[in-house]
């Protein structure tokens, strides 16, 4: 008879940890994502407008989020892109508005520094290959002088009379440059709502990820003031003459 082997059991190997979050990723695609602000100065500041679409790919899935924000008393944020990376962006400037308020030294964040901080959040973390998938739009009042600046995801800034973002800049743009360049002194709010209105119109009608119920804002100088959600009133019937609408 054969002798009995005894062998002792194998001592279980644990496997290493690993940390729960997983490996450390980069957007490289925006979700869910806003589409063209409008804004533009008028005879008391400065008139901005965004709509209320949130789209999840092509689909039209958050229909009443904010894409505007007031940022301290005399500034407003107009955003299009990731949505998840316009609240980081929140979240960033209310810790801002935090320490500013902390310091209790009588200064208030003015419209120039907070573009200026913009810029350099959106340029720093286009350097380190991470960026913030959007472009923001800064308008206000900066010791009664008026102010209307863009910062985009490379960090490419300018300042100018009229901004538009995403689709807005094909199909917007012209609109503004025909009725506000040269005029922005002589503007009424009337006409800057009919102006904006207009815009807003259009881009319903041509951008696919846009939807007729939007926020209106202004900054003069009693502050920022955003309105409440209301519909664009629209009319389709100039589509029955366009080839291969409908049936």
């Amino acid at each position: 008879m054969d002798p009995i082997e005894f062998r002792l059991p194998h001592t279980i190997q644990r496997p290493k940890a690993t940390p729960n979050h997983g490996p450390r990723t980069h957007t490289t695609r925006p979700i869910v994502t806003g589409t063209s602000v409008i804004a533009f100065k008028y005879k008391d500041g400065i008139m901005m407008a965004a709509d209320c679409l949130a789209s999840y790919g092509s689909l039209a899935r958050f229909r009443n989020e904010k894409r505007l924000m007031s940022v301290g008393e005399t500034t407003l944020l107009g955003v299009s892109g990731d949505m998840s990376d316009f609240q980081h962006m929140q979240h960033t400037l209310e810790s801002l508005l935090t320490q500013e308020y902390d310091m209790d030294d009588g200064q208030k964040l003015g419209t120039k520094s907070v573009y200026k901080c913009i810029s350099n959040i959106m340029y720093n973390r286009r350097t380190k290959g991470d960026p913030l998938w959007n472009a923001y739009v800064i308008g206000g009042l900066d010791n009664g002088q008026k102010m209307l600046g863009f910062v985009d995801l490379y960090g490419t800034t300018y300042q100018s009379a009229t901004i538009a973002t995403g689709f807005g800049g094909h199909l917007a743009q012209p609109i503004l440059r025909r009725r506000v360049e040269g005029r922005e002194d002589e503007l009424s709010e009337e006409e800057a709502v009919q102006i904006l209105d207009e815009c807003m119109r259009v881009l319903f009608y041509r951008d696919a990820r846009s939807l007729n119920k939007l926020r209106r804002a202004k900054v003069t100088a009693q502050g920022v003031e955003i309105s409440e959600p209301y519909m664009l009133e629209t009319n389709w019937s100039f589509a029955e003459s366009i080839t291969g609408y409908g049936s």
